[in-house]
């Protein structure tokens, strides 16, 4: 499955500006980076997965988000967030802040 490109492109005008925005194919999806560290993707499997780190656990009991799992192992520190639950702008910006956010805290590669 080919990730949304509407989708994409929302992501995209959110971090319109950023610092260090690059944007890579990756995980079936797009990847959208800040200084080399990856901040959210628009998954090629539907939805967004979003890089929280330790915040994730807090998340999972306070929003529809799921832990993120590649080839049936977990990715600490990732949450995925399904397509239906991003219709709304305010949203999907909430979702797309924390990951960079989580990026912005990172050093630079």
């Amino acid at each position: 499955m080919a990730y949304d490109e509407a989708l994409a492109t929302r992501i995209r005008e959110m971090l319109e500006g950023s610092p260090g925005l690059t944007e890579k194919r990756m995980f079936g999806g797009l990847a959208f980076l800040l200084d080399g560290n990856m901040a959210v993707v628009a998954s090629g499997q539907g939805g967004l997965m979003v890089r929280v780190g330790d915040a994730a656990p807090a998340l999972l009991g306070s929003t529809p988000a799921v832990p993120v799992e590649m080839r049936g192992r977990p990715m600490s520190g990732w949450l995925r967030v399904d397509t239906d639950q991003l219709d709304d702008d305010a949203t999907l910006a909430e979702w797309v802040e924390r990951g960079a956010a989580f990026a912005r805290l990172l050093p630079a590669k």
